[in-house]
């Protein structure tokens, strides 16, 4: 069987300005110190550590990740994530992955923009690190895999190329320790806002992927942990007076997601979910889209949603837990369904996450709600949708 080798471009045509290679081949240890000598000389010959240049840039990406295999702290997923996978990684004009025997590769790419995904007056660089990789690998953790690496591109002001970019980094290295996921290249240049693109490379077991269109009538549906907690953290943080810290845990699931990586291999690997979705633009719209994809309808319970407490936000008085866990997004919990012969499988918790059923797939193509005194409505996707107009 040949091996399969996935070469992946860190540059594309038609990127508005060309760079050297991003840092170094560090997975390669021959010749590693000569290149890196040679690389700190040439940036010696550009100008001083404060200048604002793309080499600049990049070098501190570099030095960010330079050198060192990353390991996932997640439970289940200690596979090393580096020189076992990555055959080039940083270094070159693309980099090369080596895909195990047996597997499929999985394939995500994911926008973090200022202005739209954060605030660049109210989010930390750090968490900002953090969160643009936990979103992408989120889609990973929905189909049942494990990710490998990614590419980062990355456009930001000259202003922030300095500490900004280092608490950035610093974020972004410590969400893929967690993960086990390696930075791989990528591409950088000049903007007056940041914009972020992160793809993430991913392997599953051939025949273990979950997708979204298995759902099939008279299955279970579930969902992962708390739902609305994300969207509760954005009002505070809206909301954000001297007395709060950005070390509350109220904000913590809005500014460090976590990917349930082991609930969805698990899901995977045992076969027990027919369908899956992470839930990332809330529950009415991504409930829908499974929906739509396995061409079922849903019939969910309002009072078996795993929601937060009530809580008064600021000026906007008592916030509607209900609404925020149908409608709230950024939670990145798992939504999937399991057949009714295999939910004596599922456990009510999976590596510390909630397991929580909240209704049943069904044969008519509508998505409604029951509340607790048996009223149905139907239930429209009023989730995050970035081309709808705000009235």
């Amino acid at each position: 069987m040949l091996e399969s080798i996935l070469y992946l471009p860190v540059r594309g045509p038609g990127v508005e300005r060309c760079s050297l290679p991003l840092g170094t081949g560090f997975w390669h240890a021959k010749g590693y110190c000569t290149e890196l000598n040679e690389r700190e000389g040439y940036l010696r010959k550009r100008g001083s550590g404060r200048e604002k240049n793309e080499e600049h840039v990049l070098e501190r990406i570099r030095r960010a990740f330079a050198g060192k295999s990353l390991h996932s702290e997640s439970d289940g997923l200690r596979s090393a994530a580096g020189p076992r996978f990555l055959t080039l990684g940083i270094g070159d004009d693309a980099a090369l992955f080596s895909g195990g025997r047996g597997n499929e590769m999985v394939l995500t790419c994911d926008w973090f923009l200022e202005g739209t995904h954060f605030l660049r007056d109210k989010h930390t660089a750090d968490s900002v690190g953090w969160k643009c990789l936990a979103r992408a690998v989120s889609d990973i953790a929905a189909v049942g895999a494990v990710p490998r690496c990614f590419l980062l591109s990355l456009a930001l002001p000259r202003e922030l190329a300095g500490s900004w970019l280092d608490d950035f980094l610093a974020g972004l290295r410590r969400a893929a320790k967690r993960f086990g996921c390696s930075l791989a290249g990528g591409d950088t240049t000049e903007r007056q806002e940041v914009l972020i693109n992160v793809t993430v490379v991913g392997e599953v077991r051939r025949g273990r992927e979950v997708r979204r269109s298995g759902a099939r009538p008279g299955d279970s549906i579930y969902v992962s942990g708390r739902l609305g907690e994300a969207e509760l953290g954005l009002q505070l943080l809206r909301e954000r007076r001297s007395g709060l810290s950005m070390r509350e845990a109220r904000l913590r699931k809005h500014l460090y997601p976590e990917p349930r990586l082991e609930l969805g291999r698990w899901l995977g690997e045992k076969r027990v979910a027919s369908a899956m979705m992470d839930l990332s633009d809330g529950l009415s719209s991504d409930l829908r889209r499974l929906c739509e994809a396995s061409r079922v309808g849903a019939v969910i319970r309002s009072d078996r949603l795993p929601t937060v407490g009530m809580i008064k936000v600021g000026s906007k008085g008592r916030v509607d837990p209900l609404k925020l866990a149908l409608h709230g997004g950024d939670d990145y919990e798992l939504l999937f369904t399991v057949p009714k012969d295999k939910a004596r499988l599922l456990p009510p918790t999976l590596s510390g996450v909630t397991i929580t059923p909240i209704g049943e797939v069904t044969r008519a193509r509508e998505v409604t709600v029951i509340d607790g005194i048996d009223r149905s409505r139907v239930l429209k996707p009023r989730g995050w949708d970035p081309f709808r107009r705000s009235k």
